[in-house]
């Protein structure tokens, strides 16, 4: 591939719950995507930050590059998305796959919400599988990757791939699928057609739980991932749904999820109050513009504070 093709891919690890936040750009034209935002959500206390994308939104303005959309993979259950903060704070519109719309369906029953609008409204656009959209020069296509959730997809860029919850890092195997929606012979599928692309394909993944305590790493390849896996060396789909379910039997519910699923189903939107934010002049579409009052979340910038950067390595 021509190297003007590559996207510039810079991951921001969130060590507090194993997520991978990315921002994608495009080097000719200095527009960028953002993937799978995180915001912070102390459970114990029930207070919300913003310490990770600010880190995030000062390499974006460091950078000088100007957001144009910010995507998630899927309504995510370990981690709470900042894509409604993003998007009041860089103006660009949100997305997501247009499987959401059978998580907000299956999710709204299981929680007896009654408010929660099932219709995806909560998201700018719903990308259906084989969907682009455009970072500069570049094309962004949505492929439908479900398995882990009924609403996951993927999105690939020149030579990249952000795949999410169904290959992880190749010594710590495949993505859970005992959650409502989940299904391990369907994320077989995906991950089959994964394993189709150009073997030389960048790999993103969307979490990392650093098996035997090692350094966090969230990118591979379709080479490593074929000849090093371990949930899939040697394994046909029988086997490899078998090994799936006997594992997942063994896992605990995500810490956050049912927070996070109530928020992330809703666009990652909170009640909001009035005041004024102050903005990130440069950042995304509306330069210089400032959310109308009353239409911007209570959150301070935390990010200098100790307890909080901790929590983040770029």
């Amino acid at each position: 591939m021509d190297q003007s093709e590559a996207p510039c891919v810079r991951a921001f690890y969130h060590s507090l719950s194993g997520a991978v936040q990315y921002v994608v750009s495009d080097p000719a034209t200095k527009e960028c995507a953002i993937i799978d935002p995180v915001l912070d959500f102390d459970i114990a206390s029930g207070r919300f930050h913003t310490g990770s994308v600010e880190v995030l939104l000062d390499y974006i303005c460091a950078n000088r590059l100007r957001t144009r959309w910010i995507l998630d993979t899927h309504p995510h259950a370990d981690h709470v998305s900042a894509s409604g903060y993003l998007s009041q704070v860089t103006k660009a519109p949100t997305g997501i796959g247009k499987g959401v719309l059978k998580m907000q369906r299956l999710w709204n029953d299981i929680f007896n919400i009654g408010t929660l609008r099932t219709d995806g409204s909560q998201w700018d656009r719903l990308l259906g599988h084989g969907d682009t959209i455009n970072i500069g020069r570049l094309a962004l296509t949505a492929t439908a990757a479900a398995g882990h959730s009924l609403g996951s997809i993927s999105y690939h860029i020149g030579d990249a791939a952000f795949i999410h919850d169904t290959l992880m890092m190749p010594d710590n195997g495949t993505a859970r699928c005992d959650l409502p929606g989940g299904n391990p012979t369907v994320l077989w599928h995906t991950i089959q057609t994964i394993l189709r692309l150009p073997q030389d394909t960048r790999l993103f993944i969307g979490h990392d739980y650093r098996p035997n305590a090692r350094k966090a790493r969230w990118e591979t390849s379709v080479r490593a991932q074929a000849e090093t896996n371990i949930d899939l060396v040697g394994k046909d789909l029988t086997s490899f749904v078998t090994l799936r379910n006997q594992r997942d039997k063994q896992l605990l519910l995500p810490r956050l999820m049912l927070a996070a699923l109530q928020i992330n189903l809703n666009g990652g939107r909170l009640p909001l109050i009035d005041r004024i934010f102050d903005g990130y002049p440069g950042v995304g579409p509306g330069v210089n513009q400032r959310p109308v009052v009353g239409h911007a979340l209570d959150m301070p910038r935390y990010w200098q504070a100790r307890n909080v950067s901790a929590g983040m390595e770029k």
